[in-house]
């Protein structure tokens, strides 16, 4: 079977449609993609030895505006171009994103199957508009169904992971015991990481850093920053402060396995793939949506979240370092709670969707 999987833009689209695509080439099927030549999506698929084929595309507003009709011209243009590409396989799998366009217009004009992957609760604008033509869309979360056409065959799978993240549950011990070594944290403290993505969140820096001075009293804690390549600088005047309580500073964590599997708490974002690996993890969390996220999709996931038990989200605009004092040192200390959101996030968890995805890939093709 021919697989072509289309879109991404973001790693957030390409990392979940790769653990895809490889279930799929270990099941022998032939898959290749077709994406935005200035997206993520052009380096990272070649690099895991899939044929990759680019477009010309371009990112449309919601608004009509002159970009969004030279963006629809880009499309349509693509569309023409990949024609030939689309013909030739068995299913087009839309990833996401605006460069998953051109393949599944294609689709459409030759009636080739198509499958849907919408990561986030409020899916995108294409495969909203998709959703119409395709036979099964597999989703993150729960609500998407509810913003989507009501005859389209909707089933929710989870996010794929990174395989080394999913075998954490059932190896925390050893990756704990790793992961403190690797970051130089102490056994006996309650661990508190902070992941604001793999360019950091400047806001949550500056908070973590504000509210260092005043846990540093606190020789039962511990903190694991991921602050981004460009705000370590913004930690490194609360770290000299710190006193009794531990700080240790990551530009950049290579080993999400192992940060993860030392985490008793975790405040971060809510990206799609963010709280896909803490639920498969279970992680107790504190959520701080990103603000300036399309169409507020970020706080819609973490709300599913809260609503399972497995969070708390904490809107930016209400972030302080004295509320995030506040909150992490309540749930340091209630074991108890902490034992119940963990259980309730590997509940929501869905850490087998890469196989699910591939099953249903199969499925509409047939």
């Amino acid at each position: 079977m021919r697989v072509l999987m289309s879109g991404g833009g973001t790693a957030g689209h390409v990392f979940p449609a790769l653990a895809v695509a490889e279930r799929l080439r270990e099941a022998g099927h032939d898959v290749r993609f077709v994406g935005s030549a200035s997206g993520q999506e052009a380096s990272l698929v070649p690099a895991e030895g899939f044929v990759f084929v680019p477009v010309r595309v371009s990112s449309a507003q919601t608004r009509f505006s002159m970009h969004t009709a030279k963006a629809v011209w880009m499309s349509l243009a693509a569309s023409r171009a990949v024609r030939s590409l689309v013909r030739s396989a068995d299913v087009v799998v839309g990833i996401g994103g605006y460069a998953s366009a051109p393949a599944i217009l294609a689709a459409r004009r030759s009636r080739t199957p198509i499958a849907l992957i919408e990561q986030n609760a409020v899916p995108g604008v294409v495969n909203r508009f998709a959703a119409r033509w395709a036979r099964v869309v597999a989703t993150t979360f729960e609500a998407t169904a509810e913003r989507l056409p009501r005859s389209t065959r909707v089933v929710r799978t989870g996010n794929p992971i990174r395989r080394e993240i999913a075998e954490v549950a059932e190896q925390r011990g050893e990756r704990r015991t790793d992961g403190l070594r690797v970051f130089d944290l102490e056994e006996g403290r309650v661990t508190v990481s902070v992941f604001g993505g793999s360019q950091g969140a400047l806001q949550l820096d500056r908070t973590v850093a504000a509210a260092v001075a005043d846990l540093a009293d606190r020789a039962d804690l511990q903190l694991l920053v991921a602050t981004g390549p460009d705000h370590v600088d913004v930690l490194a005047p609360a770290v000299e402060v710190a006193g009794e309580l531990l700080v240790r500073v990551e530009a950049f964590i290579e080993r999400m396995d192992l940060a993860l599997a030392v985490s008793d708490l975790a405040v971060a974002r809510a990206g799609s793939g963010t709280v896909s690996e803490l639920a498969a993890v279970g992680v107790p969390s504190i959520l701080v949506p990103y603000p300036h996220a399309t169409e507020q999709h970020q706080t819609a996931n973490a709300r599913e979240v809260e609503r399972a038990g497995g969070a708390d989200v904490v809107l930016e605009s209400a972030l302080s370092p004295g509320g995030f004092v506040e909150r992490i040192t309540a749930l340091a200390r209630d074991g108890a709670r902490r034992s119940a959101m963990r259980d309730a996030m590997l509940s929501w968890s869905r850490p087998e969707a890469d196989a699910a995805i591939a099953e249903l890939v199969v499925e509409a093709a047939a």
